[in-house]
């Protein structure tokens, strides 16, 4: 997740407390201070993930040829107009996503994952998501 995801992911927070839904972040490596450099961008709480068991059986990842892709390039420009910058520290390859995950039986309710980097999941999408897990769960009978 990028600075600029992770800010606009934050600026839900009061309506994600409002509904009772947490805000977390997996992180797979702390480099530095990258997470230290990470928490005033994202208001949640932040999980490092040493063993990145939370990234699947296989990573996902996006070798040095990704950064010929135009849309990289589009979306770092994005993110440098908006004001945020990244670093060069550690393996920067693996690409990640955002889930809105519901409670009991509800599952994934929004799944977004990065095709190339700087990919943003849509924050519309997100909140219509997080609203459904604040809706009661209807019995069978009544559907």
């Amino acid at each position: 997740m990028c600075l600029q995801e992770a800010a606009e992911l934050s600026s839900l927070k009061p309506q994600l407390d409002q509904l009772g839904v947490p805000l977390y972040a997996v992180v797979k490596e702390d480099v530095g201070t990258e997470v230290q450099n990470f928490r005033p961008f994202f208001k949640g709480e932040i999980f490092l993930d040493e063993k990145r068991r939370f990234y699947g059986p296989r990573e996902r990842k996006m070798g040095l040829l990704g950064f010929l892709r135009v849309g990289v390039w589009m979306n770092g420009l994005r993110a440098f107009k908006n004001g945020f910058s990244g670093n060069i520290l550690g393996e920067g390859f693996v690409l990640g996503g955002v889930f809105v995950i519901g409670q009991g039986e509800q599952g994934i309710l929004l799944e977004h994952r990065e095709i190339e980097f700087g990919d943003k999941v849509n924050i519309e999408e997100v909140i219509q998501a997080v609203r459904r897990i604040s809706q009661e769960l209807q019995p069978l009978e009544n559907k």
